[in-house]
């Protein structure tokens, strides 16, 4: 921990994504072990332009910034200014993210420790359910000179730093210092900056072995945070250790919300087949109960697999297995339950001489199969067994586009009879990937839980599309 040079920092930014958007201004406050405090901002010019919405928060506006020097004129001043100390900002993976890409842009690789003053102020007051700069401001009635702007909000921070100083004894704020600038112990054929980028977003995780052999793939609101809990410096969980030792390379990508991390999560386990996956590996013989009903008006189940039908536009669908050993259990754990019989449900054969099921002999069936209960009223208490079960039909004529939107930002998820074929942010893209899509795309158990959840639940809307006839 090097806390004989700290520097507060803050940065005005055109938008939120650090990959797209640009710095407009930056703000430092830079302190040293002897008390010396310097003070240094500067506009920056963005080289695009400043969105309405952001000039009306920050009053920096294109005609202000158009006379100001770029960042690649400005970053070895600011290189030298950042080399060597504790770098600390409020929700510091923005801060930091956005000056890695633009010192990456210049030439120039920027490495630091870095602290954030969310989870520091999360620590130090856990009793408080607020910890932006705003809440902050308010409740250690810190000076306002300039909010919004670059320099008075980094000095904010150090204000902020000057009253925990006074608030709380040196082991306790060492202590907390000590917890948050802890790094997870990386394996060993990973870089150590291998996560200097990773956002604390939604998205989906991958990881990769030795000659990209997936390894394991996961989802989280909370990517970052998420991937870092592997490293754990204990390994509680054997798996973590296990992926630990063999992980050679780490992939990530980001989504707008939860729904499209599960869905992309599910997409890619059936893809990729990751060694440490199981609970969601494609199914080849995925089967369900469909309920027919034959000439003498008996109503019984059949065995149908996805392979060979459209799960998704059929009805009268019940449950989804992966196997005809499961489906077959389910069922006669129904049977039992509900006294159904099972040489009515074809799961046992019986004589002519002898048409009583040995449920029957148990007084576990009510006798359909010796006419001792109408065939009406067994096909009722089967159907109310299997309603739980229900497998819910596809409700649009063709393929929708599901939006999920947090924020400002939209993911439109391409979906027909509940089969997940990708995500877009755009018209053009979503076009792209219906043209792309195939006529029959693969029915997925794990897909449609997600998806009818979701629908249920009022999260997703539904967009109609043109020309989306030609997935069936």
């Amino acid at each position: 921990m090097n806390l004989e040079k700290i520097v507060f920092v803050d940065l005005e930014t055109t938008g939120a994504n650090a990959t797209i958007d640009r710095i407009t201004e930056i703000g430092l406050v830079e302190v040293t072990a002897d008390g010396k405090v310097t003070r240094w901002s500067t506009l920056v010019n963005p080289g695009m332009s400043i969105p309405a919405f952001i000039q009306g928060l920050t009053g920096i506006s294109n005609e202000m910034v158009h006379e100001a020097p770029s960042f690649k004129s400005l970053a070895k001043t600011l290189y030298e200014r950042l080399q060597g100390a504790l770098f600390i900002a409020h929700n510091v993976r923005f801060d930091y993210g956005f000056l890695r890409n633009e010192f990456t842009e210049a030439g120039y690789t920027f490495k630091a420790e870095v602290l954030c003053t969310v989870k520091l102020s999360r620590k130090l007051y856990p009793d408080q359910s607020r910890h932006n700069l705003d809440a902050l401001v308010s409740r250690h009635n810190l000076k306002v000179s300039a909010r919004h702007r670059a320099l008075g909000d980094a000095d904010l921070l150090w204000q902020l730093w000057q009253k925990i100083h006074t608030e709380f004894e040196p082991e306790i704020i060492h202590a907390a210092l000590h917890t948050l600038l802890q790094k997870p112990s990386l394996p060993s054929h990973l870089p150590s900056d291998v996560l200097d980028d990773c956002p604390n977003t939604p998205g989906v995780y991958l990881f990769y072995g030795e000659n990209n052999i997936p390894l394991y793939v996961g989802k989280s609101i909370h990517l970052r945070q998420r991937v870092m809990s592997h490293f754990s410096s204990d390994h509680k969980l054997y798996k973590d250790m296990r992926l630990s030792h063999q992980l050679h390379r780490i992939e990530w990508r980001v989504t707008v919300g939860e729904i499209g991390a599960l869905l992309l999560e599910a997409q890619l386990i059936k893809q990729l087949q990751p060694i440490h996956n199981k609970t969601l590996r494609r199914q080849d013989d995925l089967c369900t109960w469909r309920l027919l009903e034959d000439d003498s008006g008996r109503t019984y189940p059949e065995l149908c697999y996805a392979s060979e039908n459209s799960f998704g536009r059929a009805d009268r669908l019940y449950g989804l297995f992966s196997s005809k050993r499961k489906a077959e259990a389910v069922m006669r754990d129904l049977a039992e339950s509900h006294q159904l019989c099972l040489v009515h449900l074809g799961l046992e054969t019986n004589s002519k001489t002898n048409p009583a099921c040995f449920g029957w002999q148990l007084r576990r069936c009510k006798g359909v199969c010796v006419g001792k209960e109408h065939t009406s009223f067994h096909r009722a208490r089967l159907e109310a067994a299997l309603s739980q079960l229900h497998v819910k039909t596809w409700p649009y004529t063709n393929a929708v586009a599901l939006t999920e939107t947090v924020g400002d930002k939209t993911d439109m998820h391409l979906v027909n009879n509940w089969c997940y074929m990708g995500t877009a942010q755009s018209e053009d893209a979503l076009s792209s990937l219906l043209e792309e899509a195939p006529t029959k795309p693969a029915f997925d158990k794990d897909t449609y839980r997600i998806l009818s959840k979701a629908l249920l639940k009022g999260q997703l809307q539904v967009k109609q599309l043109r020309n989306a006839t030609k997935i069936i």
